[in-house]
């Protein structure tokens, strides 16, 4: 097995083909698209290869043949004739007012005609944008193909202060909109962007665009697939956990093949390590703060259900919160059903890296004292290890002591036993444990599951000036929440926490450890 250089960063289909990169060849999703239709929209979340994709398109329909040698489309597509391709890119630099946003369009539309050979003498954007894509048909003989990448960052980067987003949205709305007026001229359109804005609020005047997002047959169109590892990337794997792999990587869907992010596999081919590469490149403070806002109930984050009109629903003001975790990447689709022409989606996180970055990064959000969560979650899987119950009554009172002040005043949940149990989840969560939480039974809700190392631990979580005379692990055991655990033939740990809103501590911490069943 031949070893390659590694495109980590690298969106130049051509640089990645001339300087002999590894490449994934997706060379039979453009011909499918191509073949099929002429006006799309793909939503991905960042650092999942649309830019590349983008730019494989460009040197498709600029007739580059020499780059497609040995790949799918080469034999079946026809090189004799070039098309005009006018190439947008929002994905430089920061646009903070509309009169910035303004200027990239010029400078967008400037670099086009000296590509194109062409001057434009319209003075606005839109009817510069307009003007170039009538000439350019008209000088070439053929339509022209628009390629847009990121076409939404400009409202994203600027979502914290809604009336500039507003702006810009609508300045985006006013150049989109050009598109359909010449369609005459135009041959393909692609548009490609981390979140779906409403047809209504940004597409209004172009809503002639397919979007495939959500296609089973495109899930696989950006990432790499099981198959991708196995045939382009097998020289890499020698020395990986390959399920290790799988557990940290895979699992992205779009209601078709799951696929791995790039950016995280070629990352870990170099570096050999397992971390959060992905999550690292950009925090999501935006999404963070937005929970915290929202004061949302963090065990349900990664089970969500919902349908495909507010999956779809994003917009400046109004942006669900599971709409927006799902288009940035921090949840996937696990199942789709349909029900009387209504669509309805289940949702999970897509694999381990997301699960345990972000509710570490909720952590740090959410405990005044860095440090301190650092230490917390290192002692928490210490003493887990060693089943140290009287040490992990004194680690949960101080989780217990660093909520802040404030949100133990003013968070309106924190009145009810599950705010409490929520809390300690994240906390768990954050070290990637295997948990289940609010395990249902036909006995009742158990708040909290946890297989580790060989054992399982039930957790309840009671607040005494609510439940005076209710005794956490007796719960558990009058319930018998821990029967549909013993088959599984490993020790079970049934622990009752008990806190005092009025003294903020833990006031009652016991433990009974029962035998699973044993299997011949």
């Amino acid at each position: 097995m031949t070893r390659k250089r590694l495109p980590i960063g690298i969106q130049t289909f051509r640089k990645i083909r001339e300087d002999d990169y590894y490449y994934v060849d997706k060379t039979d999703f453009a011909l499918k698209l191509i073949e099929e239709g002429t006006h799309y929209f793909l939503s991905r979340p960042r650092r999942f290869g649309k830019s590349l994709f983008l730019d494989t398109l460009a040197e498709i329909f600029a007739s580059s043949e020499p780059l497609f040698r040995g790949l799918f489309i080469h034999d079946r597509w026809d090189w004799s004739r070039p098309a005009p391709v006018i190439r947008l890119s929002f994905g430089g630099g920061l646009l903070h007012s509309a009169d910035r946003l303004t200027l990239k369009i010029h400078e967008l539309l400037s670099i086009n005609q000296d590509a194109l050979g062409l001057h434009c003498a319209q003075p606005t954007t839109s009817g510069c944008f307009g003007e170039l894509i009538r000439k350019a048909h008209a000088a070439a003989g053929e339509r022209v193909v628009i390629l847009v990448d990121e076409y939404d960052k400009p409202i994203l980067d600027n979502l914290g202060t809604p009336e500039v987003a507003r702006d810009l949205r609508n300045g985006l709305r006013d150049l989109y909109s050009v598109i359909k007026d010449e369609d005459a001229h135009v041959r393909f359109v692609f548009l490609t962007g981390v979140s779906k804005f409403s047809k209504i609020s940004l597409f209004s005047g172009l809503n002639n665009l397919r979007d495939i997002t959500v296609s089973a047959a495109h899930s696989a169109i950006c990432g790499y697939t099981e198959a991708d590892l196995d045939q382009v990337f097998a020289a890499e794997l020698d020395g990986l956990d390959r399920e290790r792999i799988r557990e940290w990587y895979n699992g992205y869907n779009w209601t078709g093949e799951a696929v791995y992010n790039p950016f995280d596999l070629l990352l870990l081919f170099t570096e050999r390590k397992f971390r959060p590469w992905w999550f690292e490149t950009g925090t999501p403070t935006f999404l963070v703060d937005l929970l915290t806002e929202r004061e949302s109930w963090l065990p349900d984050l990664g089970r969500l259900e919902t349908d495909a009109d507010i999956l779809a629903t994003f917009d400046v003001g109004n942006i669900p919160t599971v709409a927006l975790m799902f288009q940035a990447g921090y949840l996937t689709i696990e199942s789709e059903e349909e029900i009387s022409g209504n669509y309805y989606y289940r949702l999970r996180y897509p694999n381990r890296e997301v699960y345990q970055s972000l509710n570490a990064s909720l952590l740090r959000a959410w405990v005044p004292d860095a440090q301190a969560s650092v230490r917390h979650r290192k002692s928490l899987h210490q003493l887990l290890l060693i089943n140290d119950f009287p040490a992990l009554q004194a680690l949960f009172s101080a989780f217990f002591a660093g909520i802040p002040g404030d949100w133990y005043r003013n968070n309106r949940i924190a009145h009810y036993e599950g705010y409490y149990a929520s809390v300690f989840y994240t906390y768990f969560a954050a070290l990637g444990l295997d948990l289940t939480p609010e395990d249902s039974s036909n006995h009742g809700r158990l708040d909290m599951a946890l297989r580790f190392n060989g054992h399982i631990y039930l957790f309840e979580f009671k607040v005494v000036e609510l439940t005076p005379d209710g005794r956490a692990l007796q719960q558990i055991k009058d319930r018998g929440y821990a029967d549909k655990y013993r088959a599984a033939g490993q020790p079970i740990h049934l622990i009752g926490v008990e806190f005092s809103r009025d003294s903020r501590s833990v006031v009652g911490f016991e433990v009974e450890t029962q035998a699973g069943l044993k299997t011949s």
